[in-house]
């Protein structure tokens, strides 16, 4: 795989959690090629979208993208930049891992499973209308193509990871047919491994990650749910700040941390890269830079034990600059 990246670093916080990220990978020892592209609402008043046809191109010629989080305007304005590259690039898996770390204060310990959730459909495919002044209607779309595509990439990725369970989650005990038809291909699709299968209620799958995360080791969901839990399940982990998250399709891989792009401490040098710098593990990976990867983050784990080394969210005292150059200290 070539080691050309797109590198979009994106709104608010994006551009010193991504610079931040850049230079830890750099000091890695990975050897990449970066192509920096504006993505976001700093390029609205150029191009009159947030979203270049050229950071499109980029994207789908390098194959492989690290991007920062974009403002996404709620109730108005254009739609979010992250679901028009999924849904342009078919990037049909969102991926989360969901690990806890000692020295990183958390709901619970010993965590360590990851969320699968489909990427292009359900609710998210922005079909709605208004009926009246006092009524609009979203449209739910499953089918079996997507809903196929995702629990096998959950079992594949099981497999790969040496992982012993993939959990299903839906609502099918009342949308039969959407989420009975998510449910019948994840059923279907675990009688070709030989993987532990089960299929959980969504509601009671919340209960459940919160209760004992340790239970599980790959779940796989519908769009809306997925997303959901894999916000939920990063509170059980210390927060946002610690979930990293890639978006995944056939040939092409665009990696983001999961937060928000935090425009009220932007350029204040008070943001957690922790979960673009995981991202950018992930990235790593991915491309098969392994020694890399663990090297970032065996440091990480070593900053994590130093209190003070830690950013304030998390109790230390370091800004997103100081905090990246303590990891680049340790490896």
């Amino acid at each position: 795989m070539s080691n050309k990246i797109t590198l979009i670093p994106g709104d608010g916080i994006g551009p010193e959690v991504v610079y931040a990220t850049k230079d830890i990978i750099d000091k890695s020892g990975a050897d990449i090629d970066w192509e920096i592209l504006n993505a976001g609402m700093c390029v609205m008043d150029e191009y009159n979208t947030p979203l270049p046809d050229g950071v499109i191109y980029s994207i789908k010629k390098n194959k492989v993208a690290l991007k920062g989080p974009i403002t996404t305007p709620v109730g108005t304005g254009f739609r979010s930049v992250n679901v028009a590259l999924r849904q342009e690039l078919n990037l049909y898996a969102n991926i989360r891992p969901i690990k806890s770390y000692e020295g990183i204060n958390s709901l619970h310990k010993n965590v360590d499973f990851i969320i699968v959730r489909e990427n292009t459909e359900d609710l998210y495919a922005g079909i709605e209308h208004k009926v009246c002044d006092e009524a609009c209607e979203s449209i739910k779309i499953i089918t079996k193509k997507a809903s196929d595509r995702i629990v096998k990439f959950a079992f594949e990725l099981a497999k790969k990871e040496n992982r012993k369970k993939v959990t299903a989650t839906h609502k099918a005990n009342i949308m039969k047919l959407s989420d009975g038809l998510f449910l019948k291909c994840a059923k279907d699709i675990a009688k070709d491994y030989d993987i532990d299968f089960e299929d959980v209620i969504v509601d009671a799958m919340s209960m459940k990650l919160v209760m004992n995360p340790q239970n599980y080791d790959i779940v796989v969901a519908p769009n809306l749910y997925g997303d959901i839990l894999s916000d939920m399940s990063a509170g059980l982990i210390g927060g946002l700040g610690m979930a990293p998250g890639a978006n995944i399709g056939d040939n092409i891989a665009v990696f983001e941390p999961v937060h928000g792009s935090a425009p009220d401490i932007a350029g204040k040098n008070l943001a957690n890269p922790i979960s673009c710098i995981l991202t950018g593990v992930m990235m790593l990976k991915y491309i098969g830079k392994d020694d890399a990867a663990l090297r970032i983050e065996s440091a990480l784990q070593k900053v994590f034990k130093q209190k003070d080394k830690l950013t304030k969210d998390l109790g230390g005292l370091l800004g997103t600059k100081e905090f990246a150059q303590a990891v680049i200290e340790n490896m």
